[in-house]
């Protein structure tokens, strides 16, 4: 009989998604068939599925590390922000509108069938699902018609391990905290407690411990140093991003403008992977760093949003006296829909209806629809010189002269992007392209950086291999699979 765990924080960051990571792999290694689950996600940073949807990228992740391949079933709910327009509502990976955050809390009852019914199919094909909750445990202004944490958990009768992040301070209470805050009902689904990205003793912990163990009654279940290699996997959220401060060192140049609607970062990993590369995120107005050989404009959920702060911040004088001085740039699908002369969302797809001139580096113009692109796709790019493989996930349709020079060639006969004349500029819709080795490795000679032995889908196996072995050492796996129901 397949069993159940969930997974919640004390807040958000504090490392479920990684957590549930590292479990998935672990147990699997244990013989167990594992299901990630996530009722509702709230990101853009999305994957598509094999069954042409859309889920949250830590679910596709967690999916990797359970040795399965994403499905929509995954993350039933997945929330996409898009600023003052609220945000998009895709279930079982198809849109089905947008919404303002008080508008959405009326439409939860409805999408716990959805949530239940995703539930019910995993739990059947697994002998464990292990199930993630969002930011905390106890938003008791949010309980009404919850679904994504005590309100899925009672729904099933889930166990919750709770989880805290020491590294940010106050560890003691926020875990009383959210002991305090819950109803008694729901504080009663905790079990336990995980303690996690802990630096240092971890013996100066052990009064800690057993101070929360006789002031909620719950176990602890462990105390997890910080896993410095986190950084190599996908994130879920832009947050660390914002956080980051400059990489000293030698490499070639990349600046990435971090806009406020930044979707599908993690398109950059292989890159930041990169020893001979620094992948600069550049912060609200910082100009380009001195010796920038590559700008990247990435994707985004709010294209035309993005690009009117994209001037507001004076990038686009520095990208186009970077383009003049002969510098390259590429963009990844908002990011190349920015390159070009005109953007025009008429039926007011990512925001109010309207239009907007992009920054003309590119002889194109896009039309945003109310389709929506979800699928993988593999081929050559002539640009590099190298076959790829990625996915499309956009609306949109670009057409110019600039497209006679298509940047990808898809295997479906189909073409994508387009190149300036004097191949300095381009841009495609197609995501993860960075992570097929052959093609990152005829970028990065083009810049003049030395040959590289990272092979990159190998390094994120390593790595996950790596946080369950972590998992295994620091948490109690076997009062884990006690705990589940």
């Amino acid at each position: 009989m397949s069993r159940t765990l969930m997974i919640q924080g004390t807040g958000s960051d504090v490392g479920k998604s990684l957590l549930v990571a590292g479990l998935a792999r672990a147990f699997v290694n244990r013989g167990v068939k594992v299901a990630p689950f996530k009722p509702q996600n709230m990101s853009n940073n999305a994957a598509v599925t094999v069954d042409g949807g859309e889920i949250g990228r830590a679910q596709a992740l967690q999916a990797r590390a359970a040795r399965l391949t994403p499905r929509i079933d995954m993350n039933p709910v997945l929330l996409k922000p898009q600023g003052a327009s609220g945000a998009q509502i895709i279930v079982q990976g198809r849109v089905v509108g947008q919404a303002k955050a008080r508008d959405y809390q009326e439409l939860k009852p409805r999408l716990m069938r959805n949530v239940l019914d995703s539930y019910a199919r995993l739990q059947a094909e697994a002998d464990m699902v292990i199930v993630e909750g969002a930011g905390s445990a106890a938003e008791v202004n949010l309980r009404r018609n919850d679904i994504a944490n005590m309100g899925f958990a009672r729904e099933v009768d889930a166990p919750v391990a709770l989880v805290g992040d020491i590294d940010r301070g106050g560890i003691i209470a926020q875990l009383l905290g959210c002991k305090a805050a819950l109803d008694e009902d729901d504080a009663a689904m905790i079990e336990g407690f995980i303690v996690n990205k802990f630096r240092g003793d971890a013996t100066l912990f052990d009064d800690g411990s057993r101070f929360v163990e006789q002031r909620t009654g719950w176990r602890s279940l462990g105390l997890v140093p910080f896993f410095d290699a986190a950084a190599r996997l996908p994130a879920e959220d832009a947050f660390g991003l914002r956080a980051r401060t400059h990489d000293e060192g030698d490499g070639v140049v990349i600046a990435v403008p971090l806009l406020p609607h930044i979707a599908n970062f993690d398109d950059l990993d292989p890159l930041k992977a990169e020893p001979g590369a620094r992948v600069i995120f550049l912060k609200d107005g910082e100009p380009l760093p001195p010796k920038t050989q590559l700008v990247i404009l990435p994707g985004s959920k709010a294209t035309i949003a993005d690009l009117a702060a994209l001037r507001a911040y004076g990038w686009d004088i520095d990208i186009l006296a970077h383009a003049r001085r002969g510098g390259r740039v590429f963009g990844v699908c908002g990011g190349y829909q920015m390159l070009g002369r005109f953007i025009r969302d008429p039926l007011g797809v990512e925001g109010p209806a309207g239009e907007a001139p992009g920054l003309g580096l590119l002889d194109v113009e896009t039309t945003l629809t109310g389709e929506k692109t979800l699928t993988p796709v593999s081929g050559h790019a002539p640009m590099f010189d190298a076959t790829f493989s990625g996915y499309e996930m956009h609306v949109g349709e670009t057409a110019g002269p600039d497209c006679e020079r298509p940047a990808l060639r898809l295997a479906d006969g189909r073409i994508d992007g387009a190149v300036s004349r004097d191949g300095l500029v381009a841009g495609a819709y197609a995501h993860g392209l960075f992570a097929d080795d052959s093609l990152r490795a005829s970028l990065l000679r083009v810049l003049g950086a030395p040959p590289s032995p990272l092979r990159y889908e190998e390094s994120i196996e390593e790595t996950l291999d790596a946080l369950a072995a972590h998992c295994a050492r620091h948490i109690d796996l076997d009062a884990l699979w006690e705990m589940a129901r």
